[in-house]
């Protein structure tokens, strides 16, 4: 009697579905990472309002951060106050296409304010262009 034997395959791994699989994985961690903005070293506690409405679909605005203590920051530099004119010249004249924000510390002093306004009149940036950072209770 003879029997029919019959022929075992050996099992293969189908190595272009895993590497379809890995390629949409690495496009959905690209997609979804959050990329790290340059932020100020000086630590604000900005105000909050409770009337108003929440800007939606906000560009983001390289921070001109001024602290409680006096300190002020463009980005993630330090600068003293003296000097403040002339590094908003020199930000305005290399990178026209990116615009600024004043993030105030609800304890700074308001002559900090107005003397931010005036190196920034100085520089030739328009006061309207500098909009100040306020949060609004939720």
């Amino acid at each position: 009697m003879k029997l029919y034997r019959k022929r075992r395959t050996s099992p293969t791994v189908s190595l272009v579905s895993m590497i379809d699989i890995f390629a949409i994985l690495l496009i959905f961690f690209i997609v979804t990472t959050t990329f790290k903005r340059d932020e100020s070293l000086i630590r604000v506690s900005l105000p909050r309002a409770s009337e108003g409405e929440p800007e939606v679909g906000k560009d983001w605005r390289v921070p001109l951060v001024l602290g409680k203590d006096g300190r002020v920051s463009l980005g993630p530099t330090e600068l003293p106050l003296e000097s403040l004119a002339a590094a908003l010249r020199d930000f305005h004249t290399t990178r026209p296409d990116e615009k600024l924000e004043i993030k105030a510390d609800e304890g700074a002093p308001l002559g900090l304010l107005v003397k931010v306004w005036d190196a920034a009149t100085q520089a030739g940036l328009e006061i309207g262009d500098l909009p100040l950072r306020i949060l609004l209770d939720e």
